[in-house]
């Protein structure tokens, strides 16, 4: 187990290599292997532990009743998944959890996570409050991607994304972390009909931009 790796994760952050020692015995902790396309957790399941994802990546996936599925998110190295579900007992998930490529994931028990310890450690603390800190932004970005599908046209989802990628990053001018599909299944529209709205939206002088750099100009009315 790469203790120091683990320590520079959003869940093991402010905690050394040492408490960590400690604290991973304290949750019942335990790694997997899990080869590309290896069923993680399986829609339907209850589960009590979420897993860290310590090497490789996994996607969420949703199957769909007439047999299709799609995939829901996807998890990098550092992150976490399921726990949500496994903060609520009994809980049954609704999609497939699925090693994107080999992966190696630790897996943590809710219960002795969130219960801190008799002793009231303070590293024990700290992942509770390290935990809150994730669960919050998480939310704050399906808040965020909530707001930006509600508009009804695809000009408004587009101008809604990008006007608030210019406020994170304090500047007209900057990067989006997608390429074109992903921004397509990110705002659920078609990849060639944003395509082309992108171009209509440049000849209008709204926008510039090349690859994933975008500088947005002036005023925008929806169209």
């Amino acid at each position: 187990m790469n203790y120091f790796s683990l320590t520079n994760t959003p869940l093991f952050h402010g905690i050394r290599e040492e408490e960590l020692r400690e604290l991973l015995s304290c949750l019942n902790a335990h790694e997997k292997e899990y080869k590309k396309g290896e069923i993680i957790f399986r829609a339907g399941e209850s589960i009590t532990e979420l897993g860290l994802v310590e090497e490789g990546s996994v996607n969420i996936v949703v199957n769909f009743y007439w047999g299709n599925s799609g995939i829901f998110g996807h998890v990098t190295q550092g992150s976490v998944f399921a726990e949500t579900y496994a903060a609520i007992p009994g809980k049954e998930l609704m999609c497939d959890v699925v090693a994107a490529e080999d992966s190696l994931i630790l897996f943590l028990d809710m219960r002795h996570l969130t219960t801190t310890c008799a002793s009231g450690c303070s590293f024990h603390q700290r992942i509770v409050h390290n935990l809150i800190r994730i669960f919050a932004q998480k939310n704050y970005s399906l808040s965020t991607r909530m707001m930006h599908i509600a508009s009804k046209s695809l000009r408004e989802r587009l101008l809604s994304y990008l006007s608030e990628q210019a406020m994170e990053h304090g500047s007209a001018h900057f990067s989006i972390p997608f390429d074109r599909q992903q921004l397509a299944d990110y705002l659920g529209v078609d990849r060639s009909a944003m395509s082309n709205e992108l171009s209509k939206m440049q000849r209008d002088g709204l926008i510039s931009y090349k690859k994933n750099e975008f500088t947005l100009h002036g005023s925008a009315e929806p169209a």
